[in-house]
């Protein structure tokens, strides 16, 4: 529609120049005919005068409209060509753009009739193929149905001549063959548990040597040092007049004030601090260090600077529990548990001191659950508060298991860590995991040579006992206490000890211990009998 109103709209402009022309002649010939009308009324000379100007000037009216109107004509005409070429090669665009949509249509149309006619073809061949395998599959159920009820009937005629041949019926039959599946299974399941569990109990004897071992190798530990007297050196002997003071009251004064035993003997420039309690001997050590470099010992003074070294320890227990915690990486423990572990330093085990005991145990405790896949911080704190009830600030005639878990329950300490100090010595039962870690690792660190140390009379003498109990018995010929008193080896003789009976022997033996004596650790009792056959070659 656009292109038809704009080739319209040209026509009319062209319409409208010549209608223009037309009008201009018209007036031309109007000019002529009014001159000659006036030529008459007028006289001839005006009036041929007037009719020759009129029509020059319509002759040049005439020829100017025609010179214009021919100008517009041309140019109306270009003007008309151009738009139409214009709008000729705008349409044949049109047109080309809508031939090649259609084109394109009409192919996706051809690609999609031959993709349905395909598809069509295989959906035919698939509805065929599905035809023949129903009818296959129709064929084959009934032929199996047909078998089915011939085997049904055979297995009928066969479990009915069975039933005349074996004179049960079907029902006892089966009854008959589920118990004995069930014998011959009981029988094979208690071969395969006894199997599994021995199989069990050598992997877990295997696997906790390893562990105890990977334990104790990855653990530096020290040896016992410690006993229960001090030495404190002495600039010169002339000092030693001054602490004992006048009729000995100044050395009266300290061991009233500390309760530490004072021995001043001929020893050169040293004194001897004995007492059980090594808190009392440091303080007296430290008492005697201040008032010997002050030079003013008299009891008043004595008892003055025993206080503040007594509140300085005080201090000092504190430090090095909060040291220890530090160190081991244990947080949040309760104020008076870091001061129970400061006390440790001060106290000692058979020669072994507590505080490097129970940091050790701490240490193996941690290194052990992690190869048990445990909480090793939570085993660290239960092996660090394990031997807290040794250091009372009352005393008490709990033990000490007890009493340290006692004292874990009052501050917060979670149950897994109370049943482990309370159960180490089988005080209590154990309840989770962590207690057996900390029972085994106590007894790695006290069992270690040179971990503890014991009176060499008390030693010799618990030997001796141990011999003696094996020499309480007939038929025992020699007897031998070894590995440090942890296993007992009896020899006996032959022809009054059987096998049995050697078996029944060390049974004996090691309960008669168990009941009798006390002891480190555990006894092994090893019974040897040996048969001999000699005989002389002449």
């Amino acid at each position: 529609m656009n292109k038809t109103q704009a080739i319209a709209a040209s026509s009319l402009n062209i319409i409208t120049t010549m209608n223009n022309i037309i009008v201009s002649i018209i007036v031309g010939v109007i000019a002529i005919i009014i001159g000659f009308v006036i030529a008459k009324i007028l006289d001839k000379n005006k009036a041929s005068h007037i009719i020759e100007s009129a029509k020059k000037r319509a002759t040049n009216i005439s020829k100017q409209a025609g010179l214009d109107a021919e100008t517009m004509k041309k140019d109306k005409m270009l003007q008309a060509k151009e738009k139409f070429l214009e709008l000729k090669t705008e349409h044949e665009r049109v047109i080309l753009n809508r031939d090649k949509k259609i084109s394109e249509s009409e192919k996706r149309t051809r690609d999609k009739e031959s993709k349905a006619t395909s598809e069509l073809a295989k959906s035919k061949n698939l509805i065929s193929d599905f035809e023949e395998k129903k009818k296959d599959y129709d064929e084959r159920l009934s032929f199996l149905d047909k078998k089915q009820t011939e085997v049904d009937k055979m297995h009928r005629r066969q479990v009915e001549q069975l039933e005349v041949i074996s004179s049960l019926s079907a029902e006892d039959a089966k009854a008959q063959l589920m118990e004995s599946i069930k014998d011959e299974a009981k029988t094979d399941a208690m071969a395969y548990i006894q199997t599994s569990l021995e199989e069990a109990k050598l992997t877990a004897q295997q696997e906790a040597r390893k562990v105890i071992i990977n334990t104790i190798q990855r653990i530096g530990t020290e040896e016992a040092i410690d006993n229960c007297v001090s030495v404190f050196n002495l600039e010169s002997d002339d000092v030693k007049g001054r602490i004992i003071g006048r009729e000995g009251r100044n050395i009266r004064a300290i061991e009233a004030a500390t309760g530490v035993e004072i021995i001043v003997d001929d020893t050169p420039d040293a004194i001897i601090l004995s007492c059980f309690d090594s808190v009392r001997r440091e303080i007296a050590r430290l008492s005697l260090h201040k008032l010997v470099t002050d030079g003013r010992i008299h009891p008043a003074r004595i008892e003055e600077v025993v206080k503040k070294t007594t509140n300085q320890i005080e201090e000092e227990i504190k430090e090095v529990g909060k040291r220890a915690v530090i160190d081991l990486g244990i947080h949040g423990l309760h104020p008076e548990l870091i001061k129970a572990v400061g006390r440790m330093k001060f106290r000692s085990s058979y020669g072994q001191n507590l505080l490097q005991h129970s940091r050790e145990v701490a240490k193996l405790c941690g290194v052990m659950a992690s190869e048990l896949g445990l909480n090793p911080k939570l085993a660290k704190r239960a092996g660090l508060l394990h031997d807290i009830g040794k250091v009372p600030e009352t005393e008490t005639e709990l033990p000490h298991a007890l009493l340290g878990m006692q004292m874990a329950e009052k501050h917060g300490e979670k149950p897994e860590v109370c049943n482990a100090i309370g159960a180490h010595h089988d005080e209590v039962e154990m309840t989770s995991l962590l207690s057996p870690i900390i029972q085994v690792c106590d007894a790695i660190s006290g069992a270690r040579p040179g971990a503890r140390r014991q009176v060499l009379d008390s030693y010799i003498q618990r030997l001796k006992d141990l011999e003696d109990v094996a020499f309480g018995f007939k038929g025992v010929n020699k007897a031998y206490a070894i590995q440090a008193g942890r296993e007992l080896r009896v020899m006996v003789e032959s022809d009054k000890v059987s096998d049995e009976k050697a078996s029944e022997l060390s049974f004996n033996i090691s309960q008669k211990i168990q009941t009798e004596m006390t002891y480190p650790g555990q006894v092994k009792v090893t019974v040897i009998r040996e048969t001999r056959a000699v005989n002389i070659a002449k």
